[in-house]
C-alpha cells in the first residue's frame, strides 16, 4: 500500500474537493479517517510528521477503563472507556492484551484499601465481568515477590489492557486506507484557507519529506478538522481564537525486565502526592510512569524528561520495591508525551479531566482531550457535529467493528511460528501479514536480539509502511528504540543491512539519517546530563 513511489502517487490525487480533511495522524485522527472512510465520505489525513509521532506514540501502552478517574468522579468517561476496552480486547488479538494488575495498599495511603475495593466493583459492573479480588500481604508478596516495601498493607488484583500505541495507530490508519481514505505523512499545514466571511475551506500544505522538494499545495474542502492534540491551540490561533489548552507532560522510564523482574503489572500511590503510578511489563522491558507537571505553552514534537521527573519516578519505585536499589544505571532510556486538557486552572494538573471536547469555530473543528481507549468515541462525536455539512448518503453503522477481523486465511499463514508469534503478527499486520512472510528471507524470523520483534518486521517496515526517517522506523513501526540499549545502536549494522537497500537510501543519506535518529534519541530518550 505504502510501496516505494507512494508519495508521488498520493500527491498527484490531491487536488480534488475532499469531503473531510483531518490535521493529525495520532489516534484521534485515524480513528476519525476510519470512520469517514467507512460511510463513503472521500477524506484525506495530513500530519506535519510523521503518523503517531506525537502523544499517540508516548502513552502509558494501556488501554484501560480509566479507573483512576472514578477517583474524580468522572463516571462518564470511565464507562465509555471500559465498554470501548472490552471492544477492542475482543476485535483486537495480538495488539491488545488483557494485563493483569496487582494494586498495593500502602502505609500513609490517603485513600482508604476498601474504597480502592469499591471501586473495582463499580469497574467491574460497568464491564459486566468480576474478575477483581482481595489479597493480604502476604499472598501480594508471593503473587510478585519484588514487593519488598515494610509499607505493604494489603491489596488487589484487578485486569485491564496493554498495546503497542503507535502499531494500533498505523493499524487504524492502513486499514481506513485500504478502504478508500487518503493519509500522508510529513505533509506540513502551513495555513487555513478562509473565504471572504473568514470561514475556513481549505488549507494550504507543504511537502516536509524531502523526496518532493518543498512542493506546496493548496486544497479545498467544506470540513476541516483539527485533531492535533497539543498543538490544537497553533491552527485555532490563525483564526485569532483564545488558547484553551492545558498541555500537560506525563513521562516514563524503561526498565530492563532483569532489574525489575514482574510478571504483572503494579499500581499504587505515590508516597510523595498520591498520584496513581503504574509499573507495566511491556514487550521485553519494564516501563514505569507516568508523571504529570505542566509542560507550558511552547511544545514540541519530541519532549523529554526532566531530571526533577527521573528523581520523582525513581522515589516512588525505591519505596515500593526497596530491595531492587534502583538508580539512574538502570535506566535503559525515558519518553514523555503531552497531553491536550482544556484548562480550567485548577492547580493540580492532575485534576484535570480527561474527557474529549469539540469546539465548532468558523468552519474549523477541533476535537482534543479524550485517551488512547476512546478513539472511536471522539471519531464519530466529531463527524456528528458537522453532519448538516456532510453529504446525505453519510451514515454511521453502529455494528461495524473498531478494527477489521482477520481473515482465517491470513491466521494459517503463522501457524508454524510459536503461537506468541502468531498472535503478535496478525494483530500489527492484519491482512498485509501474508505479504510480510512472503518478502521474508533466510533466518529473518528469527528474534532481534531479545525483543519480540522479527527481523522481517524491519524489512516489511521499510518497504511498505510510509517510512521516511530512520526515526519512523525504530520509534514507531518497530519499537527498537525503546526496546534494545542505547537506541539500538549493537544492532545497526544488521539493520542497515536489511533497511538501506529498501528504502533505497545512499551511504551519504544513511549516515545523515543514522546520525540524525541517536541526536534525536539522546535528546528526547536518554537520561538528562
Amino acid at each position: 500500500m505504502w510501496y516505494h513511489g507512494w508519495r508521488e502517487n498520493v500527491w498527484s490525487q490531491l487536488e480534488q474537493q475532499w469531503d473531510i480533511i483531518i490535521i493529525g495522524g495520532g489516534i484521534t485522527g485515524a480513528g476519525i479517517l476510519r470512520e469517514a472512510t467507512r460511510a463513503g465520505l472521500r477524506t484525506l489525513l495530513l500530519d506535519a510528521g510523521d503518523f503517531a509521532s506525537g502523544t499517540s506514540s508516548r502513552s502509558s501502552k494501556l488501554v484501560h477503563g480509566g479507573l483512576r478517574y472514578l477517583k474524580n468522579a468522572q463516571i462518564k468517561i470511565t464507562l465509555e472507556s471500559v465498554h470501548e476496552r472490552q471492544r477492542l480486547l475482543a476485535e483486537g488479538k495480538g495488539l491488545i492484551k488483557q494485563l493483569g494488575f496487582l494494586y498495593a495498599h500502602l502505609e500513609n495511603d490517603k485513600l482508604p484499601g476498601w474504597v480502592f475495593g469499591l471501586g473495582l466493583v463499580v469497574y467491574d459492573l460497568f464491564a459486566r465481568t468480576w474478575l477483581h479480588r482481595h489479597y493480604d500481604k502476604l499472598d501480594m508478596r508471593e503473587l510478585c515477590p519484588p514487593l519488598t516495601t515494610p509499607a505493604l498493607i494489603d491489596g488487589y488484583r484487578f485486569f485491564d489492557a496493554t498495546t503497542d500505541d503507535a502499531r494500533l495507530v498505523l493499524r487504524v490508519i492502513r486499514e481506513a486506507v485500504l478502504d478508500g481514505g487518503v493519509a500522508l505523512n510529513y505533509a506540513h499545514v502551513d495555513k487555513l484557507l478562509t473565504t471572504q466571511n473568514g470561514i475556513v475551506c481549505g488549507v494550504a500544505i507543504t511537502d516536509q519529506s524531502g523526496y518532493l522538494s518543498g512542493r506546496s499545495i493548496e486544497l479545498k474542502s467544506d470540513i476541516i478538522i483539527n485533531a492535533t492534540g497539543v498543538d490544537g491551540d497553533t491552527l485555532r490561533s490563525q483564526l485569532k481564537k483564545p488558547h484553551r489548552l492545558r498541555p500537560i507532560r506525563g513521562s516514563h522510564l524503561v526498565i530492563p525486565k532483569n532489574r525489575l523482574s514482574i510478571s504483572r503489572a503494579v499500581s499504587f500511590n505515590h508516597p510523595d502526592d498520591q498520584r496513581v503510578v503504574f509499573t507495566i511489563p511491556w514487550e521485553s522491558v519494564i516501563i514505569f510512569g507516568t508523571t504529570d507537571v505542566d509542560h507550558g505553552e511552547k511544545t514540541t514534537i519530541n519532549p523529554s524528561i526532566s531530571k526533577e521527573e527521573i528523581e520523582y519516578l525513581l522515589r516512588g519505585l525505591n519505596h515500593v520495591f526497596p530491595d531492587q536499589n534502583l538508580t539512574l544505571d538502570d535506566i535503559q532510556c525515558t519518553y514523555s508525551g503531552i497531553r491536550p486538557t482544556v484548562n480550567t486552572g485548577k492547580k493540580d494538573p492532575s485534576k484535570e479531566s480527561r474527557e474529549h471536547v469539540i469546539w465548532y469555530e468558523d468552519g474549523l473543528l477541533t476535537v482534543s482531550g479524550g485517551k488512547l481507549t476512546t478513539f472511536r468515541l471522539m471519531a464519530r462525536d466529531a463527524l456528528r457535529a458537522v453532519r448538516n455539512k456532510l453529504p446525505e448518503k453519510f451514515n454511521f453503522d453502529r455494528h461495524q467493528p473498531i478494527l477489521n477481523p482477520i481473515p482465517e486465511d491470513v491466521v494459517k499463514t503463522v501457524e508454524s511460528l510459536p503461537y506468541p508469534t502468531q498472535s503478535r503478527l496478525y494483530g500489527r499486520y492484519g491482512s498485509d501479514l501474508p505479504n510480510l512472510l512472503a518478502i521474508s528471507q533466510d533466518n529473518e524470523l528469527s528474534h532481534i536480539a531479545e525483543t519480540p520483534y522479527l527481523w522481517a518486521e524491519l524489512r516489511w517496515a521499510a518497504r511498505a509502511e510510509g517510512v521516511v526517517h530512520l526515526d519512523d522506523l525504530l520509534l514507531r513501526r518497530i519499537r527498537l528504540g525503546l526496546l534494545l540499549p542505547e537506541g539500538g545502536k549493537q544492532q545497526m549494522k544488521k539493520i542497515r543491512k536489511i533497511i538501506q537497500p529498501e528504502l533505497g537510501w545512499k551511504n551519504r543519506q544513511w549516515k545523515k539519517e543514522e546520525k540524525q535518529y541517536f541526536s534525536l534519541w539522546e535528546q528526547s530518550h536518554s537520561i538528562p546530563k
